[in-house]
């Protein structure tokens, strides 16, 4: 790749200090090129939410009838606490009524009954239907730190978006998240203790999640430390796995909605029925030079 090319990799995701239009550009031979230059034929390029992770089939509300009525019982799949929050709409005849939304932090691979209902005419049907929202962490739990150890081996390496950037660090779930441009298969490693959560590590170029290939992992404090776009089949840790800081998680890549080789690392936590970034810093410097991405050694 020629230092012209990486030194475009570089100035898109160094969106944080300048906002502008990004377009997808691809050739006659196929090559595909990100510019902030309009030209013929290419398209504007739009960042989605980078963090996409479906856990639907791992908490589910479960209905048991019986001659009383129903007990709805909601199944927590994951190696984290989830928050719920159950609603019934369209409600008839049920005893009592039920006007209140239900909340309940679930602990980790557990379920819970959340509700009985009964009828007021046993010759009835039950009439309601459920709405049922979560989120992933303890939105009781607050952080201990906000300092970070490196999460890779090798380097200096630089930042190359940061807080609040222009480019894509602006939703609520990656906006105190940092870009740091490094050669693929760099080591990727845990900054800080944990169990692991969820990982991704077939996915293949852009692949259909922005995240590209990625491991999540879950503190004690309740924070959560997300690394993405890792490379295609280096994550080495397993689901429910505990870690120590430091240990090695996988390699970085270049997989998902990334325009050039490097880790998006991000802490988030529960807010309240809601996965959001929080600020945080690395406990050391990371723009130092060389930078390989504009032809460092």
């Amino acid at each position: 790749m020629s230092k012209k090319l990486l030194f475009l990799t570089w100035l898109l995701l160094s969106g944080y200090s300048h906002a502008f239009t990004v377009y997808k550009y691809t050739d006659e031979n196929g090559v595909v090129t990100y510019t902030d230059k309009a030209k013929a034929g290419a398209q504007v390029f739009v960042f989605n939410d980078r963090m996409v992770e479906r856990i639907e089939d791992d908490v589910k509300l479960e209905t048991l009838k019986h001659a009383a009525g129903e007990t709805l019982l909601v199944h927590n799949n994951l190696y984290a606490p989830v928050e719920i929050e159950l609603t019934l709409e369209e409600q008839a005849n049920l005893a009592g009524g039920f006007k209140q939304p239900v909340r309940w932090v679930l602990p980790p691979r557990s379920h819970i009954r959340l509700l009985t209902l009964a009828p007021k005419d046993s010759a009835q049907p039950l009439q309601y239907k459920p709405k049922l929202r979560h989120a992933l962490g303890d939105p009781r739990l607050l952080p201990t730190t906000s300092k970070y150890p490196l999460p890779w081996r090798g380097g200096p390496f630089r930042l190359t978006q940061g807080p609040n950037g222009k480019y894509s660090h602006f939703t609520p779930k990656g906006r105190y998240a940092l870009d740091i441009a490094m050669p693929e298969g760099t080591p990727i490693v845990a900054a800080r203790a944990g169990v692991v959560v969820k990982t991704e590590n077939q996915q293949t170029g852009r692949g259909t999640n922005p995240a590209g290939n990625f491991v999540r992992i879950l503190h004690d404090d309740g924070t959560m430390g997300v690394y993405l776009h890792l490379q295609r089949g280096s994550v080495s840790v397993v689901e429910g796995q505990r870690v120590a800081q430091g240990s090695l998680l996988a390699r970085s890549g270049n997989t998902g909605n990334s325009t050039g080789p490097h880790l998006h690392f991000v802490v988030q936590r529960n807010v309240g029925l809601a996965v959001e970034s929080i600020p945080f810093d690395f406990n050391q410097p990371v723009n130092s030079l060389p930078h390989f991405a504009v032809g460092g050694e």
